[in-house]
């Protein structure tokens, strides 16, 4: 459970528009293998693309599109070292979801009992 579960998203408990709106974009990412794979290759720090497509296995220029869209949908952020741009996730929150999301899948596929 994480520290905030039990805060609700305003003051009332009931989320609002704009944030149904951010979670609902943030989940349509996370629906591509692609994109999923990318933010787990990044739950471990830093990568620039080279690495990442390596870590994908897809071509480079459908990785360089995937993280544009990440970065767009404000998952994943960037740093220039010199030439080369280093992605990262852009929060914990980030890396908590793409995990919890994998986890919930492997108990799915496992039979596994969900822990609180």
């Amino acid at each position: 459970m994480y520290a905030r579960d039990d805060a609700p998203p305003d003051g009332d408990g009931a989320p609002t528009d704009a944030q149904v709106d951010v979670a609902v974009t943030a989940l349509r990412m996370l629906a591509d293998p692609t994109r999923l794979r990318l933010l787990w290759a990044l739950r471990d720090g830093e990568h620039d693309v080279t690495t990442l497509t390596a870590a994908v296995g897809a071509a480079r220029p459908a990785v360089s599109q995937h993280l544009a869209k990440l970065l767009l949908a404000g998952l994943v952020s960037t740093r220039r070292d010199g030439r080369r741009v280093l992605y990262r996730a852009a929060g914990g929150h980030v890396r908590r979801l793409v995990a919890e999301a994998l986890y919930a899948a492997d108990h799915h596929l496992t039979g596994a009992p969900e822990h609180d």
